[in-house]
């Protein structure tokens, strides 16, 4: 059989962009070398538990129109995504709120927290930030950078926070209000069902392969369809020959309890240096479980290395200018569409890649060739 589209990744940019394809009545192939459809969004059912296999993903967005599309396919809850800090047994609330505040300096009104936070930035004597570290005391001062931040993520991104660009930071919510909820979104929640019920019916009218490498016979799977959307990664397209890009992975240790409650909290974050995790997620949580066993991942972030699973691209100068290479080759190529967050080299919230698949499936359905 011939296809009108070869999907490689069974991920989330491709499973949207294989239910409008289908739709619209086009044959479609999908490859994914992992043994399940949904990339890291993969939920697997343990103890009734829907655990999330990749980490927490927390579907949250602004986008009315995305919100509508997605909420086709399965019915989200009310899940608020509202994470605890805790360093050395302290904690504090995340986002930086009045909470966060008060349990670090006593305070109890905007006015006093805001001070606080003036003083330490006059003290660090910052006035334009040029890494983390300082965007972060900019932010929320001095007290809470070391306290909350700095050991948090010199483990996610195993370098020193001065060695990190400032925009890494830019997007973490500070309020000075009582507001535990971590996204400013409109719309927010957790597929009652798990994620992987979201993806099956998403991928519904195509035909999968699984446990396929596209990459180990690309002529013959290239042969079979006119055009191929890949979200794989770019540099691996192309067999690194500009050398490999750099991305964190995450190494997971998932246990069952046999308790009811664990934590207390879906995702609590160890800020300090010295514990060797990042967070730990009690996946019940998210969709307010009440089986009598409870399932908790210990997150473990790491220097990727080729043949493990890139999770967090590094964009910094050097990375990003590699990435720009390959851009290059990439435009060379012809019916060949590099998407997602491994193809195009960015972290993607997940409203994005749906936006973002939505946009390049109505391009193509349209006949024209041009990425959103």
């Amino acid at each position: 059989m011939h296809y009108d589209y070869l999907i490689v990744g069974a991920g989330l940019f491709g499973a949207v962009f294989c239910e409008r394809a289908s739709a619209a009545g086009k044959r479609v192939l999908v490859l994914e070398k992992r043994n399940h459809i949904g990339g890291n969004t993969y939920t697997k059912e343990i103890e009734g538990i829907q655990v999330h296999q990749y980490g927490a993903h927390i579907f949250h967005t602004n986008d009315p129109a995305v919100w509508s599309y997605i909420n086709r396919f399965g019915e989200f809850n009310r899940y608020t995504n509202s994470p605890v800090a805790n360093y050395h047994g302290e904690l504090y609330s995340l986002p930086f709120n009045m909470y966060t505040f008060n349990r670090m300096w006593g305070v109890t009104t905007p006015q006093e927290a805001e001070e606080e936070i003036r003083r330490q930035r006059e003290k660090a004597g910052i006035s334009q930030p040029r890494n983390l570290e300082e965007q972060a005391i900019s932010l929320v001062g001095q007290d809470i950078y070391e306290k909350l931040i700095k050991g948090y993520t010199e483990k996610q991104w195993g370098r020193s926070c001065t060695e990190l660009p400032a925009f890494i930071i830019r997007r973490l919510p500070v309020r000075f209000t009582f507001d535990n909820n971590y996204f400013n979104a409109r719309f927010q929640g957790i597929p009652m069902e798990g994620y992987t019920a979201l993806a099956e019916k998403l991928f519904s009218g195509a035909e999968i392969r699984l446990n396929t490498d596209y990459l180990d016979n690309k002529p013959y799977w290239d042969s079979l369809a006119d055009t191929v959307i890949y979200t794989g990664a770019i540099d691996r397209y192309f067999g690194y020959p500009l050398g490999p890009l750099q991305y964190r992975s995450v190494r997971f240790e998932t246990e069952v309890l046999d308790l009811p409650n664990y934590q207390g909290n879906a995702v609590i974050n160890y800020t300090d240096r010295e514990t060797p995790y990042t967070r730990i997620i009690e996946h019940k949580h998210f969709v307010f479980g009440t089986q009598p066993k409870t399932v908790i991942s210990r997150e473990y972030s790491a220097e990727w290395q080729p043949g493990e699973e890139p999770y967090y691209p590094v964009n910094d100068d050097a990375n990003n200018a590699l990435y720009e290479q390959y851009r290059a080759l990439a435009e060379e190529e012809k019916n060949v569409f590099f998407c997602g967050r491994l193809g195009e080299y960015r972290y993607y919230d997940m409203d994005v890649v749906i936006a973002r698949a939505l946009s390049l499936a109505e391009s193509l359905l349209q006949g024209k060739r041009s990425n959103p």
